[in-house]
């Protein structure tokens, strides 16, 4: 792994574990602070950026960013964007560089509509699901492995989107990811209202029913304290559906939270790492290790964001498969 990389993930400290039924969230704190970009949320709310299809007839896996801020904006991995010809998110974390035009790559979170319901793309105040963000990650990955392209898995993201809807007993006219979280706003509420930020905080690791869900890291505590209630929510979601279906933690498993998130970190540390010029600024990293899979974003030997995922149990967890996908364009 590369040696900036390897020596932020060991010098991060966990703060003070946190609880709420099933759900554990210990906050993550790393040494220095850098808040030399803007988030896409405060960059949309200044009308400082511009989301649109890349042209009147659009394309699935592509979006065109224009910003017209003079400082970088960061657009985190995950993060769904609402409007145009349907809902997507981030296939990676993209720190756009000032005054710029990109084509950005993403996926598809809305897989019933393509027609446009307005001209532009707004902040849809989510992250793509825990679940979501899981089997998208490791298929960029591969697509960068074999293709060199951040490109997703679109049938794996939408099985997975079908498959947390269908746990959250979620009917959707276009079958949006949004939905379900709309679906499960009281509740998300009370997750928001017992997990709240610390001061200095720029991560999170999280646990449900005693096992490692994953981390996220940001470079920047203002940053992050804007990010923090959607990457919550991303987690959230999948420790209600669980609540749910009656599944518990054992006391073990309870006890030894703080060992778990320790060892998680150990395993990111002994990943193994391909490394890929970014689409804006920096390197992004793809990352592979025991029993997960992760992402990151470089700039000026400076870690931006860091984002781990436990990987799929294939003993103990499968998704369901559905039948064949409308044919829209990707």
């Amino acid at each position: 792994m590369d040696e900036v990389l390897a020596n932020y993930i060991y010098e991060m400290d966990l703060g003070d574990i946190q609880e709420h039924k099933g759900m554990s969230v210990f906050p993550l704190y790393t040494k220095g602070d850098d808040s030399d970009y803007i988030t896409l949320k405060e960059a949309l709310d200044a009308d400082l950026i511009k989301i649109t299809e890349i042209d009147e007839m659009g394309s699935v896996p592509e979006l065109k960013v224009i910003n017209k801020a003079n400082v970088p904006v960061l657009l985190l991995d995950g993060e769904e964007l609402a409007g145009a010809k349907q809902n997507r998110v981030l296939n990676t974390t993209i720190l756009l560089k000032q005054n710029s035009e990109t084509v950005i790559p993403v996926s598809c979170t809305e897989q019933g509509r393509w027609s446009y319901t307005s001209l532009k793309f707004s902040d849809s105040g989510n992250v793509a699901s825990y679940r979501v963000r899981r089997y998208k990650s490791a298929s960029v990955n591969k697509s960068l492995k074999t293709e060199g392209k951040y490109r997703s898995d679109q049938r794996m993201v939408w099985n997975a989107i079908d498959d947390v809807s269908r746990e959250a007993r979620v009917m959707s006219n276009t079958r949006a990811m949004r939905d379900v979280y709309e679906s499960r706003d009281e509740s998300l509420q009370d997750y928001h209202h017992a997990f709240p930020l610390s001061d200095g905080q720029k991560g999170i690791l999280v646990m449900v029913n005693g096992e490692v869900m994953g981390l996220d890291v940001l470079s920047s505590s203002i940053a992050y304290s804007v990010l923090h209630p959607k990457l919550l929510k991303s987690y959230s979601l999948e420790a209600i559906l669980q609540e749910e279906k009656n599944d518990k933690a054992d006391e073990e498993d309870q006890f030894n939270g703080l060992d778990q998130a320790k060892k998680f970190l150990d395993d990111a540390r002994l990943s193994m790492e391909e490394k890929h010029k970014s689409i804006g600024f920096g390197c992004d990293h793809r990352l592979e290790g025991p029993n997960l899979v992760g992402s990151a974003l470089t700039h000026k030997e400076k870690v931006i964001h860091v984002a781990f995922f436990r990987t799929m149990d294939s003993q103990n967890e499968k998704m369901s498969s559905y039948q064949t996908r409308r044919g829209f364009r990707i």
